[in-house]
């Protein structure tokens, strides 16, 4: 068995739940997957020791706080994202991006101003207020304990499928990979990952892939434009570009001709109308992997709602088992967008290795609210990496110092946390910093 050591610090960030232990297990899983494949690629007569460190681990499930762009740190939750008490309880809205701002004001029937958000949301029920900011659009989840999650029909649906679902789409021939060398080991070298991906897990996947070697190109519409702080945070060894999938299908048909793996991060069934599902991939491209990554799941009444991690928190008890009596909680990182990353990542890295031996396209398939279901579950620290770390181990955590780098770009002066998946000969760094978003020309390398 592959020797994985894990290393525990005194004064790492604790919770009411057991978020060290999933954050633990989703790296461990990711970079024992990495070595895994890296072996293989690179002929090793044994699979690299993997390394997962408190430090490290907290400090990247946190790294959109550690960012800082010239000095600068990133803006946070804009004044409208946040928990509003409703007539019989409370509510959760998200609205960074300014078309969910616009919408969840729409259905409110209120200017952009906090006092009358306050004022229109204190008069109607937080369901109500669900629904009604869901037909327009936009984003609001009413916050629901442990066992009302439980008794939603979401919920059921949810606790059906496994943590990470995966499949074979046809009997395409196995999969040959050309060698790599080991100086770095970079598992993914000459892979081509297309990332359809937005907000957070889905680009901490692809910024993970991109690390280990992957050409890693982020597609987004022209007029969808990604915040700022965001993309320097999660753009690290990707390229960005944009492109009208409606308007120009010969350049994505000519990407999705050479590319290897295909993740997406939007509602299920939204981009099938540009022929992305799975199945209609695969037809296209023999061989692919394809990736899907959702709020709520691919099924259930809710499977077409958009959804963030802070919403699915609200919705599955997360925040009533983080809060008080006298206001609902949040974890203090976005754990379910980091720790479904690291396995999306993971799961994409199982499916080419299993590829070199079996062929056949794949799917994998993740969501957040399972990844919540298993958090509020309870972890303990085993999934995929066959060891419980040992108490005692590595000295204290002293904050995140050692595990964040600088470098220049042409965002500024970056500062940012490294990667924490680690093994014996793999990379420390990415290769490039990120760009201004959408200014890449849309094409592989």
């Amino acid at each position: 068995m592959t020797a994985i050591k894990f290393v525990v610090r005194e004064g790492v960030p604790r919770w009411r739940l057991p978020v060290p232990d999933l954050a633990r297990a989703c790296v461990g899983e990711c970079a024992l997957a990495a070595a895994e494949l890296g072996a293989r690629r690179a002929g090793l007569a044994e699979v690299p020791s993997v390394l997962v460190d408190d430090g490290a681990v907290a400090t990247a499930f946190r790294s959109e706080r550690h960012l800082l762009v010239d000095g600068r740190a990133p803006v946070g939750f804009a004044p409208l994202s946040r928990f509003w008490r409703t007539a019989d309880g409370w509510v959760r809205t998200h609205a960074n991006y300014p078309h969910h701002r616009a919408r969840l004001l729409d259905a409110l029937g209120v200017p952009e101003d906090v006092a009358a958000v306050e004022a229109a949301l204190a008069e109607r029920s937080a369901l109500d207020v669900e629904e009604a900011v869901y037909a327009a659009g936009g984003l609001a989840v009413a916050l629901r304990s442990p066992a009302q999650w439980a008794a939603h029909p979401q919920a059921a649906e949810v606790a059906k499928r496994p943590l990470v679902e995966r499949g074979r789409l046809d009997s395409a021939r196995a999969r040959a990979f050309a060698p790599v060398g080991t100086s770095p080991l970079l598992p993914a070298a000459g892979l081509r990952v297309l990332d359809l991906t937005r907000v957070l897990a889905g680009p901490v996947a692809t910024r993970t892939l991109a690390l280990l070697g992957a050409d890693v190109l982020r597609l987004d519409a022209p007029g969808l434009p990604e915040l700022p702080d965001q993309h320097a945070d999660t753009g690290l060894g990707k390229r960005s570009a944009t492109l009208d999938l409606a308007g120009d299908r010969q350049t994505f048909e000519e990407l999705l001709g050479a590319a290897d793996v295909v993740v997406t991060g939007y509602r299920p069934g939204a981009l099938d109308r540009f022929g992305l599902s799975a199945e209609a991939l695969a037809e296209r491209r023999p061989g692919v992997v394809v990736a899907q990554l959702s709020a709520w799941g691919a099924y259930g009444p809710w499977r077409e709602r958009r959804g963030f991690d802070s919403l699915v928190q609200a919705a599955t008890g997360i925040a009533v088992l983080e809060g008080s009596a006298e206001r609902p909680g949040t974890l203090p990182a976005q754990a379910l967008d980091h720790g479904t990353g690291y396995l999306l990542a993971a799961a994409v890295l199982r499916a080419l290795d299993e590829q070199a031996s079996d062929g056949g396209s794949r799917f994998v398939r993740l969501a957040l609210a399972r990844t919540a279901q298993w958090l509020t579950d309870g972890v303990d620290g085993t999934d995929g990496t066959g060891a419980v770390p040992e108490d005692g181990e590595g000295g204290p955590y002293d904050g995140p110092g050692p595990w964040l780098a600088e470098r220049d770009s042409a965002l500024g002066r970056l500062r940012y946390a490294l990667s924490p998946v680690s093994f014996e000969g793999g990379p420390v760094d990415w290769h490039r910093p990120p760009g201004p978003w959408g200014t890449d020309a849309a094409r592989w390398h």
